[in-house]
C-alpha cells in the first residue's frame, strides 16, 4: 500500500519569557500529532511533515540539545536522508532562532517562513496565503499566551484556505520546565483531535475542557469563602453526596484548582453551582 504524504500547515514556536515551546499543526491526515509534533523544554521543537520522517523528531532535538544552530540541525537531517526531497521541516531552539526546509519534489503549494521565535510551513496547500496566515498571527499576538497563539494560528491557516484536500485531525503541544500537571510534568498541554470533520474546532473546544481543569486562575480573584459561603458550600456538597470540597474536587478533576478552605477559586465554585442545581 502507498504510503501517504502527511499533507499539513503546522507552526512551531516559542514563548521565552513563559519558558515554553510548542507545535500546532492541522491535516488531512489521520492523527497528525503522533508524527510531526515535537518538543523539549530549554531545548526547542520541530515539526516533520510531507512524506515525514519521524526520526527528524527526536534526532533533532538531540542535535539542538548540543547546541548546533537551526540551520547545521536541518543540513544534518536532511543531509543524511536520501528522500529529502520530499520532506518539509521547521524548527525553533531554546533561544528562538528558527529554520524550515521544503524539499524540491514536496507536492504544491509548499514552502515555509520563519522569524522571531517561530517557523511556519505546509504543503499541498491551497496557496501560500495559508503560511502567511500562520506567521502574520503569530506575530500580530505577542501579548497572548503561547498555547492560545498557536490555536489562533491554525484558524487562520485554515481560513486562508488550509490544506486543499480537506480536513481531518489537528493536534496542540506546548511543554515548559514543570509546567506539566501538578507541576510533576514538563508537558503543559498535549491534545489532538485524530479524526473529526471540523478538527480545529474540536481542538479549541477540548483545550478549553483543559483549560478549565487544569489552567490557573489568579490568586487575588479568588474568592474568600466566608460563614454564608462556607454553608452554600457545604450545602452543595451534602446535595451531591460529598463531605469535603477537596473530595469533590477530585472525583471532578478539579484537584489543581483547590487549596485550602478559606478561598475559592470561582471556576471552582461555578463549577460546584451548576454540577448541584
Amino acid at each position: 500500500m502507498a504510503r501517504r504524504p502527511v499533507a499539513t500547515y503546522s507552526i512551531c514556536a516559542c514563548d521565552l519569557g513563559a519558558r515554553q515551546w510548542g507545535v500546532g499543526v492541522q491535516s488531512k491526515f489521520l492523527a497528525v500529532g503522533s508524527v510531526v509534533s515535537w518538543a523539549e523544554p530549554l531545548v526547542g521543537a520541530v515539526a516533520t511533515q510531507s512524506w515525514a520522517n519521524p526520526r527528524y523528531g527526536p534526532d533533532g532535538l538531540a542535535l539542538l540539545r548540543q547546541g548546533l544552530p537551526v540551520d547545521e540541525v536541518v543540513r544534518q537531517l536532511t543531509g543524511a536522508d536520501a528522500d529529502r526531497a520530499q520532506r518539509q521541516l521547521g524548527i525553533v531552539d531554546r533561544e528562538g532562532h528558527a529554520a524550515t526546509y521544503t524539499g524540491a519534489e514536496c507536492n504544491e503549494w509548499a514552502g515555509g517562513r520563519t522569524g522571531d521565535c517561530y517557523a511556519a510551513q505546509g504543503n499541498i496547500l491551497v496557496s501560500a496565503e495559508t503560511v502567511d496566515s500562520l506567521a502574520e498571527t503569530f506575530e500580530a499576538t505577542r501579548e497572548r499566551p503561547l498555547a492560545e497563539r498557536l490555536l489562533d494560528c491554525l484558524d487562520a491557516a485554515q481560513a486562508a484556505g488550509g490544506d486543499r484536500r480537506g480536513q481531518q485531525s489537528a493536534a496542540l503541544l506546548v511543554v515548559g520546565p514543570d509546567q506539566g500537571y501538578a507541576g510533576l510534568s514538563d508537558v503543559f498541554v498535549d491534545l489532538r483531535v485524530d479524526d473529526h470533520r471540523r478538527p480545529l474546532e474540536e481542538l479549541r473546544r477540548i483545550f478549553g475542557l483543559h483549560q478549565q481543569l487544569f489552567g490557573k486562575t489568579s490568586r487575588s480573584t479568588w474568592i474568600e469563602v466566608d460563614d454564608g459561603l462556607r454553608k452554600e458550600i457545604d450545602d452543595r456538597l451534602a446535595v451531591l453526596g460529598f463531605d469535603s470540597l477537596e473530595q469533590w474536587a477530585g472525583v471532578e478533576n478539579l484537584e489543581e484548582r483547590v487549596d485550602g478552605t478559606d478561598a475559592i477559586d470561582p471556576v471552582v465554585l461555578d463549577e460546584l453551582r451548576r454540577k448541584s442545581a
